[in-house]
């Protein structure tokens, strides 16, 4: 309609391809890494393992990054999904070398948490629950670089409108803004990952 216009990626998903971080996300990432902080302490005190479900149904960042930053021993997304017989074996090698507490991460839509808990308790003896953390993870006040990052971002859009230009979206590339065609932003393939999950796989089933 004649109306330049300029997107600005809002969301905890952080599936945004062209952006290497969208508002939102690491507010939503502070507040699983706390509520995986805290049942770990329960986990840990009554020797259990727990299964936190995590926002990202169609992109597994909150789950990769939750998993990263707390040392969840097992974590699944649908980018690097483990069947529920994997998960089981894993969380029973984790018993066998005496581990006090296990958290195992998955995106949501995945397994019925639940159900898979159930699994886990009968093949690795530990007492199991699931825990959807659900829409906690959609609020609360924005971490400092979500602010940053929004109030940056918005002062970039304006510039570009200033400057007669519309169509593109404001994404991060390195931590540069940039502003980018929104048709080619759409159809950006995204990253292959599997060798940052193997090397976080490995480094938190060591411990």
């Amino acid at each position: 309609m004649g109306i330049n216009c300029v997107g600005l990626p809002g969301t905890i998903d952080n599936d945004i391809v062209s952006s290497d971080y969208t508002i939102g996300f690491d507010t939503a990432l502070n507040t699983v890494v706390r509520a995986i902080d805290q049942i770990r302490d329960t986990m840990q005190s009554h020797n259990r393992c727990s299964i936190v479900e995590i926002m990202g149904n169609g992109c597994g960042d909150l789950t990769l990054y939750a998993a990263t930053a707390t040392g969840a021993e097992v974590f699944s997304t649908r980018e690097s999904k483990l069947s529920e017989d994997e998960i089981c074996a894993q969380v029973k090698a984790m018993a066998e070398k005496g581990k006090r507490s296990v958290i195992v991460a998955v995106a949501e839509n995945n397994y019925d948490v639940h159900a898979l808990a159930k699994k886990v308790e009968a093949a690795s003896g530990y007492v199991t629950r699931a825990t959807i953390l659900g829409h906690t993870q959609r609020g609360g006040s924005p971490t400092g670089m979500d602010r940053y990052l929004a109030t940056t971002a918005g002062i970039f859009a304006v510039e570009q409108l200033v400057a007669g230009i519309g169509g593109v979206y404001v994404g991060m590339d390195k931590g540069k803004l940039v502003a980018r065609d929104i048709e080619a932003t759409l159809g950006m393939p995204r990253p292959d990952q599997s060798e940052i999950y193997e090397k976080i796989r490995k480094n938190n089933s060591s411990y």
